[in-house]
């Protein structure tokens, strides 16, 4: 007896040994970096496509990438990302060619939205939002916007801050999220006529909804979003300013979701911010101002085909 507990405490001895090696190996090593694919790309800089990318900058990417001082996207600390993850700071998205993403070519910056993949090969971690499912025209108009003269991504000399991951961070980037797959043929936007296929497209692939309206950020599944966990059921843990938990509301038809809601009442708090009890939509939640009547139309016809879920998220705050 005496000598099979030796061998057990042995073998737990080996084991603990190899995990304190393989945490200290992937501290070290950090977040992998990637082979860069990008694809070449030719297309027209169209004052359309500048106008639709600024909108969908604008609703995405803005935020994030703005500067705590001056509409100019230069990046800055992120406040809201749970502190699990370590400190991050988004990066300088201008056409700066040293700083920003001036000497990205267009393929790179497809690339980059796509896959999670940078230019020199370093893997944009699971706080940088990855566009799997944007159109192929869409993704031609944030480019065409990004390279466009407009005031918030003018060449601006602001070295952007390396985020520093936490060993969680690194340990997921090692072994759960990894690069997306770049599509093999081009994605198209859906007809408007199609109020739900176009609704769907914007919860999964312009706008990415259901990123922080499932459960958990850590569930959720980029390539498949309706197969991430309780799929915009809402309880995502969101951070305010402050560091304040907020969770994320239910969006399924449900009464503890969105199912006593009017198309109007929704329309009113997704683009004006107001709630039909009067109050405010809460930070982290924007204004989509820049979402179209007939887009949010379209939001709420889809959201009414999916499964409802019992998640009382107002209970557990």
């Amino acid at each position: 007896m005496k000598r099979i507990l030796q061998w057990i405490g042995l073998v737990v001895g080996i084991l603990a040994l190899l995990l304190i090696i393989g945490g200290i190996t992937i501290n070290a090593r950090g977040i992998p970096n990637y082979e860069n694919n990008a694809p070449e790309l030719s297309f027209e800089y169209t004052p359309e496509r500048v106008e639709k990318g600024e909108r969908i900058v604008t609703m995405v990417c803005a935020e994030c990438h703005r500067s705590e001082k001056g509409n100019v996207l230069t990046g800055k600390k992120l406040l809201d990302i749970p502190k699990a993850f370590g400190t991050a700071y988004s990066p300088n998205i201008t056409n700066d060619p040293e700083n920003g993403i001036g000497a990205y070519t267009d393929g790179e910056i497809a690339y980059l939205l796509r896959t999670g993949i940078k230019k020199d090969g370093s893997y944009a971690p699971l706080y940088m939002p990855k566009f799997p499912h944007m159109s192929e025209e869409d993704v031609y108009s944030v480019i065409a916007y990004l390279r466009s003269d407009a005031r918030p991504v003018q060449a601006a000399q602001k070295a952007s801050i390396p985020c520093q991951p936490s060993f969680m961070t690194k340990a997921l980037c090692n072994f759960v999220f990894k690069p997306l797959p770049y599509p093999e043929e081009p994605i198209a936007t859906p007809s408007p006529d199609d109020k739900v296929a176009m609704g769907e497209y914007i919860v999964h692939g312009m706008v990415n909804c259901y990123d922080c309206h499932s459960a958990d950020f850590k569930t959720n599944n980029p390539l498949e979003p309706t197969k991430s966990a309780g799929y915009l059921g809402g309880g995502n843990v969101l951070l305010d300013l402050d560091g304040n938990e907020i969770l994320a509301p239910n969006l399924t038809p449900h009464e503890t979701g969105m199912g006593e809601w009017t198309e109007e009442e929704f329309i009113k708090a997704v683009k004006q911010g107001i709630k039909p009890d009067g109050s405010a939509v809460r930070y982290p939640m924007l204004k989509l101002t820049a979402l179209t009547d007939e887009e949010a139309s379209a939001v709420w016809a889809y959201l009414q085909t999916v499964p409802p879920i019992d998640n009382d998220v107002t209970q557990q705050q």
